[in-house]
């Protein structure tokens, strides 16, 4: 029996064990709009999941429908999908949502910043969830954390990366923060939606690219063009939301309140710890079918000019926006403090213990 299952029955009993006769039967439908395709792997797995626990731990009083973006055509327009009542709900990453709601970057990943546990351990220990909600509550909006890919790759390149000349003139695609630290550093940076990506590549019209990692590179097919697969700097704990029209919320009784909760924040571990999995699966196999691609991890000389840069940058930002301020501090402040601690257990082990 898998931990998900486990979990979907403890949480039925729990919830059958509050009710009572005096509780409505009135079944509610949710309509939720995600920023990925039709049978998107992991990050489309994560609404499924989640369709299936609210339905489950409500006794069918939830029913979610999910709209992929073949659908609503709208990828990176899920915040204003939902916002304005077209729909109830959605699942995306808020760094899509920089250029209309630049605070809400910070909330999906940092340049240099948190890993997954430790970003975790922030929204919900450190202040990371109120935060979120001071920026989203003025648009009407809940937003909850929707599951982490854990540490993401540096791209796809077609070419090797030796020096910063190298990045000059580069078009790649790599959106949020690290697409403003790389177009500092004189790369031609685009966003693109996961469906053009390799048609972009493939046609040269992007030079490199920035997905995710093995789990949901490998599908995509982004070895077969480029040959050098770099690791990350740019989104060390890359967390998707779920977004929830404060209107829709309101309207709901408290104890299916409470099933979303718990919903969202199982199918969000759930998410993480797939991730983890798959990639290890895709990385496994793209070594032994694809022997040419090539692992690279960047050379100092672009590390240190991309950290600068990006602490550059978030220095501008935080003298610039009082709210921007609070939550670079916040994240900055939890940073030094959470990662005192993985460094003598994690890093200690990988780099002392490990043997594989």
């Amino acid at each position: 029996m898998s931990i998900r299952t486990i979990l979907l029955a403890a949480a039925a009993v729990a919830v059958s064990a509050v009710s009572s006769p005096a509780v409505s039967k009135e079944t509610y439908t949710l309509r939720l709009a995600e920023t990925w395709g039709p049978n998107s792997p992991i990050l489309g797995e994560t609404t499924r999941h989640f369709e299936e626990m609210a339905e489950t731990m409500s006794g069918g009083r939830l029913q979610i429908r999910i709209d992929s973006s073949n659908k609503h055509k709208a990828p990176f327009g899920i915040f204003d999908l939902v916002r304005h009542g077209q729909y109830d709900m959605g699942h995306t990453a808020s760094y899509y949502y920089k250029g209309t709601i630049p605070n809400a970057m910070y909330f999906t990943t940092v340049p240099f910043g948190m890993l997954a546990p430790e970003q975790y351990a922030w929204f919900y220990y450190g202040g990371g969830m109120e935060l979120m909600q001071k920026v989203y509550e003025p648009y009407g909006l809940l937003s909850f954390p929707g599951g982490n890919t854990g540490n993401q790759m540096g791209g796809w390149f077609n070419k090797e990366i030796n020096s910063l000349e190298d990045l000059k003139g580069l078009k790649m695609r790599t959106p949020g923060f690290a697409g403003e630290v790389m177009s500092e550093l004189g790369v031609a940076v685009t966003n693109l939606p996961p469906g053009e990506l390799y048609t972009a590549l493939e046609r040269g019209t992007i030079d490199a690219l920035e997905w995710v990692g093995p789990a949901l590179d490998f599908p995509m097919g982004f070895h077969q063009i480029a040959k050098y697969y770099y690791s990350g700097w740019q989104e060390p704990g890359a967390e998707v939301q779920f977004l929830v029209n404060q209107e829709t919320w309101s309207e709901l009784p408290k104890e299916l309140q409470e099933i979303l909760r718990v919903a969202m924040r199982t199918a969000a571990y759930d998410m993480y710890a797939k991730s983890i999995n798959d990639s290890a699966e895709a990385w496994g196999r793209m070594k032994e079918e694809y022997p040419n691609v090539e692992h690279k991890v960047f050379p100092p000389e672009v590390i240190n000019a991309l950290r600068e840069t990006t602490h550059r940058l978030l220095n501008e930002e935080a003298k610039n926006d009082p709210l921007a301020r609070e939550i670079i501090a916040s994240q900055q402040e939890y940073l030094r403090k959470v990662r005192k601690w993985t460094n003598i257990s994690d890093k200690a082990y990988l780099n002392s213990v490990a043997d594989q």
